[in-house]
């Protein structure tokens, strides 16, 4: 017969099979949002736009069961060493595709004011920016995953690139709204959406930074390169 410890062990892993099938299931959830957010925007379709910001909740719901399977685990298993990081990193990392989630209805909101003017041009810098950010989420997201150090490294590096385009974009609408005032409202508009996707690169970059830390046990040096002159 199996002995206690063993009966432990298996439960806290099933537990953790869990834990990263809800992160798992998140992810998933995150990425279709932001496609179909650029999606409904270019198409310029409100009542998509309203299934996207509706979504938003499926994603809410599973960051609050990761929540309190982590509190559970702490408080009956109180892990140690590589198991405590793995509860650790669970936490921080639902907590970061909850955050993706908010900035992809974010930017579904914000399409469907713009729906209600003339469409403007500099909307079509915003699916390019949109694929970048959501090839880094679905690297993070199988970084961790496969627990693979080298694929977060990469992500964590891509951040830069992400910083660089939302800059040309950033300088693009301020020339265009100089150029004809009649559009700075519609443009503030896209600076806010180009700004919540260039913070879901940030995000995807957090989850790569927590997957390090997972794996090797210690965090990646700070002061990463940033791409971002908007302050400048």
């Amino acid at each position: 017969m199996p002995s206690e410890h063993e009966h432990i062990v298996k439960s806290f892993d099933s537990e953790l099979q869990r834990l990263y099938g809800e992160i798992g299931r998140m992810g998933e959830i995150a990425i279709a949002q932001l496609d179909a957010a650029v999606d409904v925007l270019m198409r310029r379709d409100s009542r998509a736009a309203e299934r996207v910001v509706g979504n938003d909740v499926a994603i809410d719901e599973l960051e609050r069961e990761v929540s309190t399977d982590v509190l559970r685990l702490l408080a009956l298993r109180q892990p140690m060493a590589r198991d405590l990081r793995e509860v650790y990193a669970a936490l921080r990392i639902s907590a970061d595709i909850e955050r993706i989630g908010d900035y992809a209805a974010n930017v579904a909101k914000r399409s469907m004011v713009l729906n209600q003017n003339a469409p403007v041009a500099p909307v079509r810098g915003l699916p390019a920016l949109a694929k970048l950010a959501n090839e880094m989420v679905r690297a993070a997201v199988q970084s961790y995953r496969d627990r693979d150090a080298d694929t977060a490294l990469a992500v964590r590096n891509r951040d830069f690139e992400l910083d660089a385009q939302y800059t040309a974009l950033f300088r693009e609408l301020l020339t265009y709204m100089a150029e004809d005032p009649k559009q700075i409202t519609a443009c503030t508009h896209l600076l806010f959406m180009a700004k919540n996707i260039e913070r879901i690169g940030d995000h995807a970059t957090n989850i790569a930074e927590n997957t390090w830390f997972l794996v090797h046990g210690e965090a990646l040096p700070a002061g990463r390169a940033k791409g971002d002159l908007t302050s400048q």
